[in-house]
């Protein structure tokens, strides 16, 4: 008896160790932050104070901390992520799914490419209308306007999506789009139709098995097209982009990649895929390179951000992302965001104001862009309003998105709600600006 105590004994110990051995590692090492990709991680423990120990937000936020630091989260996560791959072919990566032969899909962009997500014809007819009138008052000014639609992976490999999604397509925001910038005579080029005309004969993939976006080669096909096209409408000379020699290899470079990243699984998959990779080189031409380019664009503008277009080409035009973030920022060494800065200024320092999304943002084509310059343009009074008003909100909106912490809460609150993350991310600001009761 006294045998089997003394075994019980030592196996609590053993058991005690073993769920104490990560709270002392922690404890013991310097830095336990996760090195884990598109995961918003608290950056400092939340500070003790009255306010937050009697709100009870406290214990909750040092919770949070201490999962995300504890010795073996990456690890966790890490081998999590892999047995569901392993096991099941699925992948831990928000609102995105695995088609066939390994392609992954944000789910968002399989949607579009059906037609899911189609708004009403009478909301898109009425933005195109609004951005004819743009168009017009811009032209007016020596300014033009360009729309692109720019192809999503759904609708560029269909072919590798799961059979349950699809189904006959009536109507897409794609097809609504082109049908009334043609209607109203709206200057756009539509990348979607030529990516489908280049796709067949194409010697390299257009997009990659484990990235979301177009890949290298597919991105310099737009990008040269995108110059030609700017050429012709604005009457002018732009440096070109060319390309003598392509490297083929079979593992993703640039971001042929960021899925694969962010599925943050312990052994990466195999890349089986042969990937095109210009060796591209910029008409170095000072006298060609005046016609600023103002892009306001969804993530697909980032890959030739990283090119370097905007400076080679486009005069040093601005990329505001979302039409919210300034790339590069105006004011050296620190963020700054479309709301602090004068609208109408910034457009008319353009020759050209070009409007790219893919197809799975053209719900939110242009985000308030196109409404904000109409309303600018034909009604500055109610425009300067609306935007004094909105002022102190977007002021801490922003804090939330430069904040780890105040990030992390509008993300949670994001996912338990089911609503986008700019919406959580408005919702808290308008509590921290007083316009909302506080609500723990």
């Amino acid at each position: 008896m006294a045998v089997k105590t003394k075994t019980y004994s030592v196996h609590c110990v053993i058991a005690l160790l073993a769920l104490l051995f990560p709270l002392v590692v922690s404890f013991l090492s310097e830095d336990t932050k996760p090195e884990l990709t598109g995961q918003v991680i608290s950056e400092t423990p939340p500070e003790l104070n009255k306010d937050n120990w009697f709100s009870g937000t406290y214990q909750k936020e040092r919770d949070e901390y201490n999962s995300d630091h504890w010795a073996f989260k990456e690890m966790s996560v890490r081998l999590n992520n892999q047995f569901y791959y392993s096991a099941f072919n699925q992948i831990r990566v928000k609102n995105f799914v695995i088609g066939k032969n390994d392609y992954v899909y944000s789910e968002a962009y399989i949607f579009s490419a059906f037609g899911d997500d189609v708004l009403e014809e009478k909301k898109i007819s009425e933005l195109v209308r609004k951005a004819r009138v743009v168009q017009d008052t811009l032209k007016r000014k020596g300014i033009d306007l360009l729309l692109v639609y720019a192809p999503g992976k759904g609708a560029g490999c269909k072919e590798f999506i799961e059979d349950k999604y699809i189904h006959p397509v009536s109507a897409t925001n794609h097809s609504l789009f082109v049908k009334h910038s043609k209607i109203n005579q709206v200057n756009h080029l539509d990348l979607l139709s030529y990516f489908d005309q280049l796709k067949p004969v194409s010697k390299y993939p257009l997009f990659p098995k484990f990235g979301h976006h177009w890949s290298f080669y597919g991105e310099c096909l737009a990008v040269d097209t995108i110059i030609g096209h700017i050429e012709k409408l604005h009457g002018t000379d732009l440096p070109d982009i060319r390309w003598d020699k392509i490297e083929v290899v079979d593992t993703a470079r640039s971001r042929d990649a960021d899925v694969l990243k962010s599925m943050n699984l312990l052994n990466d998959p195999e890349q089986n895929m042969q990937l095109a990779y210009p060796v591209i080189q910029f008409e170095s031409d000072s006298l060609k390179n005046r016609t600023r380019v103002l892009t306001i664009s969804d993530s697909y503008w980032y890959g030739p951000v990283y090119m370097g277009v905007p400076q080679n080409c486009f005069a040093g035009g601005q990329f505001w992302y979302y039409y919210n973030k300034v790339i590069p920022s105006p004011r050296p060494g620190e963020k700054v965001e479309v709301w602090e800065l004068d609208l109408k200024k910034e457009i008319e320092n353009n020759q050209v104001i070009m409007l790219l999304y893919s197809d799975g943002n053209l719900g939110a084509f242009g985000n308030t862009f196109i409404q904000d310059a109409y309303e600018l343009y034909t009604s500055p009074a109610t425009f300067y309003a609306k935007q004094e008003k909105n002022r102190n909100i977007q002021t801490y909106a922003k804090q939330i998105r430069e904040i780890p912490g105040l990030l992390k809460k509008a993300t949670r609150r994001s996912e338990d709600e089911q609503i986008p993350l700019d919406s959580a991310i408005r919702y808290d600001a308008m509590k921290m600006a007083g316009y909302l009761q506080q609500i723990n």
